[in-house]
């Protein structure tokens, strides 16, 4: 079976844009989440999200450094996350003046819920206005495969172009899907992950009507607390995380940098219910169980998981159990960055394991934070609580499950020649 490397990384996240940026606030337990003030919040009972800070500083969101503003009229905000972030990855792998075949490097970015506030716009126009205005581009701002579609025409990338859309799980599994394109022989590079932009009003209101979101409105920075018995729901977030991924020989003999290499992928079904896990964390448990089998190795080779760890109840607890049960006796750590980023939904997975690949190349696992009154199934399990611990990581494995049962999870380890 061909290896597949990654080559290549960009983020735009609550905690930074850029890698680099994020992850120093990801080392350091910095939040992102503060109050929405990109609408009018103030009728909805959870007021705050995860959100990229837009500004021309470092590390701060400037899409317009990438984007030309015209061409940013034509694309749903999701979509310009996701361009930004493969334009750093793109740049990150050495790939902008690239002149190898392009017929063999492709595209998978997903999303869990894609052109949500285009839509929501769109919908209000027609009704106070009419038909005659609505937006020519209102179709093709929408279809969720248009980010992987927008930079593969941006970049000439003329190999395989997918989508995948499984609720949270997108990323992880948009990631996945794309090494496997690789390992098949049917492209030498893809670029994969997601890219999410739904906190609009429309979205906030959707998942605060599930009361699914913290209402923890005067405290922003200390509403995402996942496995803490004083959470209240999880923290919507946006932006995108982008990997490339290259098939190993190809990425040595064009003298690529290598960040890490994906060793395995597992995915599953819980077959239980739309929106809450299986009982004991069974299919999530099941995942984790084919990554591991599909990278011919044990529970006890992982040194870090980061977990789907969303700050709900059932998720949380269920995900707990799993890897309690399937862990028992290693030495592992296991962490929720989303106490930092809150959740990306389509996209998480994509941030998630760049965080993976960081805490490989720098032998640091993430802290949770916020996790100041654990709940008792914890124990004296390692969910290391606030502060980042230093430890080597060699493997590390990143969980993504969605509504309707859907589950992925990848394996991560450390590039060896």
């Amino acid at each position: 079976m061909k290896r597949v490397v990654i080559t290549g990384m960009g983020i735009v996240s609550p905690v930074g844009t850029g890698i680099e940026y994020a992850w120093k606030n990801i080392v350091n337990g910095v939040s992102g989440v503060r109050k929405i003030d990109t609408f009018d919040a103030s009728d909805l009972t959870s007021q705050i999200a995860g959100l990229p800070i837009i500004g021309t500083e470092p590390g701060q969101y400037n899409p317009d450094a990438v984007v030309d503003v015209r061409e940013q009229r034509k694309m749903d905000k999701s979509i310009v996350y996701g361009v930004v972030a493969a334009d750093e990855a793109i740049r990150d792998a050495g790939l902008i003046d690239y002149d190898g075949d392009k017929n063999r490097m492709g595209v998978s970015i997903g999303a869990g819920i894609g052109g949500l506030n285009t839509i929501y716009d769109n919908c209000v126009e027609l009704y106070a206005n009419g038909p005659r205005h609505i937006s020519p581009f209102f179709i093709p701002k929408v279809i969720i495969n248009m980010t992987a579609g927008h930079v593969s025409i941006r970049y000439g990338l003329k190999g395989p172009n997918i989508s995948v859309v499984t609720a949270c799980a997108s990323a992880a599994h948009s990631i996945g899907e794309a090494v496997r394109l690789i390992q098949h022989g049917d492209a030498d590079i893809m670029v994969a992950g997601g890219a999410e932009g739904a906190v609009g009003k429309i979205g906030v209101a959707g998942f605060c009507a599930m009361k699914a979101l913290s209402t923890r409105n005067d405290a922003p920075e200390k509403a995402s607390r996942p496995w803490d018995k004083d959470r209240d729901g999880f923290v919507m977030a946006e932006g995108a995380g982008i990997l490339v991924l290259e098939e190993y020989e190809h990425a040595v003999a064009r003298g690529a940098k290598i960040y890490a290499e994906v060793a395995g992928y597992g995915l599953s079904g819980d077959a239980y219910h739309i929106t809450a896990p299986a009982p004991g964390g069974e299919g999530g448990m099941r995942a984790m169980q084919a990554a591991l089998k599909d990278a011919g190795m044990q529970p006890g080779d992982v040194d870090y998981i980061n977990a789907h760890g969303t700050s709900t109840g059932l998720g949380d607890l269920g995900e707990l159990s799993a890897v309690q049960t399937l862990f028992a006796g290693t030495n592992v750590s296991m962490s929720s960055t989303k106490s930092m980023t809150g959740h990306l939904l389509g996209a998480a997975g994509g941030v998630e394991a760049i965080f993976c690949v960081m805490a490989i190349r720098d032998g640091i696992v993430p802290p949770t934070i916020n996790l100041e009154n654990p709940e008792d199934a914890v124990g004296d399990f390692d969910l290391v609580p606030n502060v980042a611990k230093q430890r080597p990581v060699n493997v590390a494995l990143s969980n993504s499950f969605g509504f309707g049962g859907t589950n992925a999870s990848l394996v991560i380890k450390r590039f060896e020649k």
